[in-house]
């Protein structure tokens, strides 16, 4: 059974408010002992100082009710970068001029900045993709799904154990967005790369604002680059030869809301957002729900028997085990009050979905995983209100293939000897390495 990783840490488990720090080096291994305190003592933490100036200041918000308050308002508690765009509008000029605005932002910058467009640019580029209309890539996963357990489901009877992360979890959204996207699959490596290169501020950034120091900012755009110019090439092509593939569609899609099509660096900022979005939450996602099956004894084995049961497991895995911990993404327009703290306009929200969504007040025995627990849907794991995350679909789509498929081939699944179960750094729950044993279903 798993063993507890917290001497690991890099700073000691916290026993009161005075040692919490959710952004310290380690933190990672005390996340829900910290949530314990802050629900109880601290459920608005001020963080002096550290708001968009250092005249202003940031407040972390760990309660379901505050969090889901904020995510449904967009005019009351804009996005942060509604900043960036209100200064876009009074300089065209000024986006392209700032080092630090990746493509992503340009795309949003000219296609979704307010909620109509937002919604707009939703229903027409990426439903049809990674949303509602997922379900058109059942096949294409199931087969990478498969591919990737035939690498190590031969080994000899389950004996040599193989890293979840790595042989499994990590490399299905990565074939599955290049398929998506029309990449060949043996450009998954450079993928990867140009993946970490995006999320390399919620990885290696410092504080709640996930700060690069400046030569990893270079870094991050020296390698963001080298995607851009690759999905540019293909842009091109697919202009000329369009086939069935996501980049093919937004080369040719005549985009309603703007009565236009779409220029090649607005296609690059949707790519960017579908990689950024697309790899990371399920690959964290799939590796805490395998921890979490193999801490509880039996789980795997009703599972199998009853796959209409994968959903809840699922949702229930995401709730309790929330793959993106936490965001700054939300700013005050005016006056509010959380809990009874009073937050003045201009201030900063981290709003801490991993600690909402075990939230006591919301969850009866909100750490237990319960299969039948009434809607089982309404964690905060994706977000919600009109900036949900666009790429629902495919995730839960790509989670529900993997277990089932995991159900269909394996008669085990249990933990190797030798984890450590400690997580990345940052703002996301990423395990590092999880080595695992298994048995083969051997019945037809």
């Amino acid at each position: 059974m798993r063993q507890t990783n917290h001497e690991l840490s890099a700073m000691p488990c916290p026993h009161r408010l005075a040692d919490v720090d959710l952004f310290a080096p380690g933190a990672a291994e005390h996340w829900y002992e910290a949530y314990a305190i802050l629900h109880a003592e601290a459920p608005v933490l001020r963080l002096p100082g550290e708001g968009l100036t250092p005249d202003r200041d940031a407040f972390v918000l760990t309660k379901y009710a505050d969090i889901a308050r904020v995510v449904r308002d967009w005019d009351r508690y804009p996005p942060t970068l509604s900043l960036l765009l209100a200064a876009r509008a009074a300089d065209p000029a000024a986006v392209r001029a700032m080092p630090d605005i990746d493509a992503m932002v340009k795309s949003i910058a000219s296609l979704r900045p307010n909620p109509d467009l937002w919604r707009a640019h939703r229903q027409q580029l990426t439903d049809p993709w990674v949303g509602p209309g997922a379900k058109r890539h059942e096949a294409m996963i199931t087969a990478h799904v498969d591919a990737l357990i035939d690498q190590w489901i031969a080994k000899d009877d389950g004996g040599e154990s193989f890293d979840f992360v790595t042989d499994f979890a990590r490399p299905l959204p990565q074939r599955t967005m290049a398929s998506v996207l029309g990449f060949p699959l043996e450009d998954v490596k450079d993928l990867e790369i140009w993946g970490n290169a995006q999320v390399m501020s919620y990885v290696h950034g410092c504080g709640h604002n996930n700060v690069l120091t400046p030569e990893q900012t270079a870094e991050k755009f020296r390698l963001l680059a080298g995607f851009s110019d690759y999905v540019g090439t293909h842009v091109r092509r697919r202009r000329a030869n369009p086939g069935e593939d996501m980049i093919s569609y937004l080369t040719q899609v005549h985009y309603d809301a703007l009565d236009r099509k779409l220029t090649d660096e607005e296609i690059d900022g949707i790519v960017y957002a579908m990689v950024i979005g697309g790899l990371e939450t399920t690959q964290y996602a799939l590796v805490e729900q395998a921890q979490l099956m193999i801490e509880r004894p039996g789980l795997f084995g009703k599972i199998k028997a009853d796959r209409s049961l994968i959903r809840a497991f699922i949702e229930e895995g995401m709730r309790l085990r929330s793959p993106t911990q936490g965001l700054s993404t939300r700013i005050t327009s005016q006056d509010e009050v959380f809990q009874g703290v009073t937050i003045p306009a201009g201030s900063t929200l981290h709003l801490r979905w991993g600690a909402a969504n075990i939230d006591p007040e919301e969850f009866a025995d909100p750490l237990e995983l319960k299969l039948d627990r009434a809607a089982v849907t309404r964690h905060l794991a994706f977000s919600a209100g009109p900036r949900v995350c666009p790429g629902t679909g495919l995730s839960r789509l790509e989670q529900t293939i993997a277990w089932n498929r995991l159900c269909d081939r394996l008669a085990a699944l249990d933990y190797a000897p030798g984890n450590t179960f400690l997580h990345q750094p940052g703002i996301m729950l990423g395990t590092l390495a999880l080595h695992c044993t298994f048995e083969r279903e051997t019945k037809a």
